[in-house]
């Protein structure tokens, strides 16, 4: 501030000479006109005398050269663009307004910095931070401005600023319950937000990974240990009252065609959970809402019912909405507003409450607990907290209430999770039949043999199956009477003996559980059972009661991406990642594409690929549409497999239904939870869906349920003695003929089929990868060399390249006529829409506008998409999962060589070469 000071006290006086000058010329020249510089010069110059040094000069200059500054150089550059008259007024204006903006900027500051950290360094002190005075006499008045509005802009600081005091669990409960107020924690949030990456979805806050690199040690943990996952988030809907009103209207959004039902006896019984695919009402096989599970409460004597039904928190919305149409559940049962959130300023008054108490820090009394916030156990993501959770229908009786977040649900995946459960937990006795039951899980007696055997050949019995885990009144209880840490930690510090048993006698508490058996992987033949484990419900408010035991066992604790992994590995569909049809899956299809393209165009043109040259129509999302009815229209010009002679196409041809009547696409699933394979092929013709007694309807579940068998056999080679044969043979199938195939193309022409694909040599592939039919050539060279990995795509030509180059000289060419128009005080024109919409679809290096074919837009034709791959530690190759189209799917099966049955073709996005995988089918 010292420099810019003296720069500003000789700008002063600079000015004021300026000034005096030109006044001084006025006062002399009052006509306003001056002498030329050059004149001045000439008239200077004939009164010297020459003489030798002005020679040494001349010739000194000389000696410079004409580009050096020399005086030749300086004598003509000074005739040609010196004025011969100056105007005073003109020339003293625009010297005065350089001089003000000077002083402008040096006068103003460039930093956020106060005055006295505006000081050189060997004149700051740190008294000056605090007391004026202590700044130079020309600088206190800057200090005291800024000081008085520092404080009209300084925010009410907390009033317990020190760490000992925010560590508080009264301020760190208030905290906690301020920072939940968009997405809600898990009661195990504090011990995941330390150890994991932290991500907010579905309203909720989730562990996504581990922080610590344990990627192969969590496969190890599911395959050879156990691995714990909270999945507490999952939503769970009740359904009470009677059994038949219940099933009657419950089966308006399912279909025995897609597997088992509500109305399924092992299910009904509550000894088994089970799961099926949800749709819209009598909209099936179209409108899909997503997969479930549920669970119906054993019954005990009375005629009303309770059902769980456990789903996604994306599809919890679309389903809970159709629950209540169906039911007529319009008015709420009661108005059941759940603890509100504290506000900002709730919560200060709170502390000015607790502070007001006293100056203890400890507060005790009636009044400071009241003060105190109480720690939130229930939370919900997905319910608005200001609506009821539980309705009721007046005409049927059925009560449907939302017990999201009221009852935690916990998994333990491996082959040790049963060992970890049985050395955690203990029966109580008042229940007798199920302390039996765990005793027999884990023998220690000859006498427990016959226990052991029934349970073997009988399964659990009914009567393990009831939990007061149902009671809504014991649940309350269970959480309300909870005995705090804090009190177990006193006791603990009682003991004589420390770290041994802690009996608590009757004040021990007795929390109800249920425990729901997962079977793991049960399509396919290799590793059959991979991924069991146990389920294990939970009342609110006991999370981390049974959390610390858990992680004290060894267990090795999991997240989103290993939930992912998990299902990957069973080679079944993820929600909801893998559900296309559905609208929770479409929308994260829509989320995933917008993030990929906003990272694409991040990068710049050069270091990003160009996927119109690769051949790629949509690198970040897949057109399941397009693909399906490109394979329809195909075959529909095919006379290969359909013929206008043949009945099936007179028949569609007398009904009005042909191959490109349009039906949205329906996927064959399997349960995320139990991996059951269940067919939801889709139906082109409405004949097959009209009534519930329609002949139609019974030959097209007939048909479902054999048809995936059929696949699964056909894709086999001959190879490995006549393997495929004998698996048509035992699953009841033919052989691919035209016959055969014609009525399949007739009733799903615009079906996709879930597939795994795995490599046969190196390769790691993607999501939105490319499944193609390999060509003849290609089979024939994969014959005759074994290490052969595939051909080439040949590069495609950039059509979008000049409109986007010229797009960016137009902008340019307007941005420069922008700115002489802005220059010359005119408004700038309004562009046009057509060029602002051209500009927005127009990205260097992506397809614009509508898509072209796209099962013929590359070399090798297209089959399906790829969903979800990567590098599969089970199998020591490249694996992925996707969608192909059982017409394609067909048609390569039909015309590829007995022994290369089932080759496809694998192509990355970002890259020109193809792959040769296995395609397969499990069920």
């Amino acid at each position: 501030m010292c420099s810019a000071i003296l720069i500003k006290l000789c700008l002063q006086s600079i000015t004021r000479m300026t000034l005096y000058f030109c006044y001084l010329c006025l006062f002399l020249n009052p006509s306003g006109d001056v002498r030329s510089e050059q004149q001045y010069q000439q008239q200077k110059f004939l009164h010297q005398s020459p003489g030798p040094p002005y020679r040494k000069d001349q010739k000194r200059g000389d000696s410079r050269g004409k580009g050096r500054g020399g005086w030749q150089g300086e004598h003509q550059s000074s005739s040609e663009e010196m004025p011969r008259y100056i105007t005073v007024s003109t020339f003293a204006q625009a010297r005065a307004a350089e001089i003000k903006a000077m002083l402008k900027a040096v006068a103003q500051k460039s930093s956020n910095s106060l005055v006295f950290q505006t000081l050189p360094r060997h004149m700051r002190r740190r008294a000056m931070s605090h007391n004026i005075k202590r700044l130079p006499r020309r600088l206190q008045e800057v200090a005291r401005k800024e000081a008085e509005k520092a404080v009209h802009q300084k925010k009410e600081q907390s009033k317990t600023k020190c760490r000992k005091a925010r560590r508080r669990h009264v301020n760190l409960v208030a905290e906690f319950n301020r920072r939940q107020r968009k997405n809600i924690w898990l009661e195990t949030h504090i011990w995941h937000a330390k150890r994991f990456h932290m991500v907010k979805k579905w309203g909720y806050c989730l562990g996504n990974s581990p922080t610590e690199k344990c990627y192969r040690a969590c496969y190890r943990a599911m395959t050879n240990h156990c691995l714990l996952q909270d999945l507490s988030y999952y939503c769970c809907v009740e359904l009470t009252g009677k059994e038949n009103e219940l099933l009657k209207q419950l089966a308006r959004i399912c279909s025995v065609d897609a597997g088992l039902t509500f109305g399924a006896a092992s299910c009904l019984s509550g000894r088994f959970q089970g799961s099926l695919n949800l749709y819209r009402a009598d909209r099936y096989p179209e409108d899909m809402l997503g997969p479930v599970t549920f669970i119906w409460k054993p019954r005990d004597g009375s005629e009303n019912r309770q059902l769980w039904i456990w789903m996604h928190p994306a599809l919890k919305q679309d389903i809970l909405n159709e629950l209540k149409a169906i039911f007529q559940c319009s008015d709420p049962e009661e108005i059941c507003i759940p603890e509100p959130i504290t506000t900002l300023n709730q919560e200060e008054k709170q502390m000015d409450v607790v502070q007001s108490l006293g100056k203890k820090r400890k507060k005790e009394g009636k009044e400071g607990d009241k003060a105190v916030p109480v720690k939130k156990i229930i939370g919900d993501g997905t319910r608005d907290p200001f609506q009821s959770y539980s309705w009721v229908s007046q005409t049927t009786g059925i009560v449907i209430s939302d017990q999201t977040m009221e009852i935690l649900r916990y998994r333990l995946i491996g082959p040790l999770s049963h060992s970890v459960l049985t050395e955690t937990l203990k029966a109580a006795s008042i229940q007798t039949v199920r302390t039996m039951v765990l005793n027999a899980f884990n023998p220690q007696s000859t006498k427990d043999n016959d226990k052991v055997r029934q349970l073997y050949l009988e399964g659990v019995p009914v009567e393990c199956a009831h939990s007061f885990i149902w009671d809504q009144d014991i649940c309350k209880n269970v959480t309300e009477n909870k005995i705090s840490e804090q009190e177990l930690n006193k006791m603990r510090a009682q003991l004589l003996v420390p770290g041994s048993q802690l009996d608590l006698g009757p004040c021990e508490s007795k929390i109800p559980i249920l425990l729901v058996q997962q079977p793991g992987k049960m399509a396919g033949e290799d590793r059959p059972g991979w991924g069991s484990g146990w389920d294990i419900y939970l009342p609110k408010g006991w999370g981390m009661a049974f959390w610390i035991p858990f992680i004290y066992r060894g267990v090795r604790v999991g997240g989103l991406q290993e939930a992912s992994k998990h299902s990957e590995y069973q080679r079944i569909p993820h929600t909801p990642d893998d559900f296309p049809d559905c609208p929770a899956g479409m929308q994260f299809a829509k989320e995933l594409e917008s993030s990929l393209l906003d990272k694409f165009k991040r990068r710049p043109p050069a270091k990003r690929a160009n996927y119109v040259k690769l051949g790629t129509l949509s690198p970040f999302i897949c057109p399941w549409g397009q693909l399906v009815k490109s394979w329809e229209e195909r075959m529909k010009a095919s006379e290969e497999f359909v013929h206008p002679s043949s009945p099936h196409a007179e028949h569609c041809a007398t009904e009005g239904h042909g191959f490109c009547d349009p039906k949205p696409e329906v996927v064959k699933e399997a349960s995320p939870e139990t991996g059951e394979v269940e067919e939801t092929m889709e139906i082109s013709s409405e004949d097959a869906i009209k009534t519930e007694g329609d002949t139609g309807t019974q030959d097209f579940g007939e048909r479902g349920e054999k048809l995936l068998m059929q696949l699964s056999a056909w894709c086999y080679p001959t190879s490995g003695k006549d393997r495929r044969p004998r698996l048509v043979s035992q699953l009841g199938g033919k052989e691919m003929t035209e016959d055969v195939l014609l009525p399949i193309l007739m009733s799903y022409p615009r079906a996709l089929v879930w597939v795994n694909l795995s490599l046969l040599r190196k390769g790691n592939p993607e999501s939105h990868a490319m499944i193609c039919i390999p060509t003849e050539d290609d089979l024939l060279h994969l014959s005759k060399d074994r290490l052969f990995c595939g051909p080439q795509e040949p590069k495609h030509r950039d059509i979008f390249k000049h409109k986007v180059q010229k797009l960016k000289e137009n902008k340019r060419k307007k941005k420069e006529e922008d700115n002489v128009k802005a220059q010359e005080s005119n408004p700038p024109s309004v562009p046009e829409k057509e060029t602002t919409e051209e500009c927005k679809d127009l990205v260097l290096g992506l397809w614009s506008g509508t898509l072209p074919d796209v099962t013929s837009h590359c070399s090798r034709t297209l089959l399906g998409y790829v969903t979800r791959g990567d590098f599969s530690l089970a199998t020591g190759c490249g694996e992925a999962l996707g969608f192909v189209s059982l017409t394609g799917l067909l048609y390569m099966l039909h015309s590829q060589p007995a022994d290369k049955k089932g080759l496809v073709l694998l192509r990355t996005p970002a890259s020109l070469q193809y792959r040769f995988a296995r395609l397969s089918i499990e069920v």
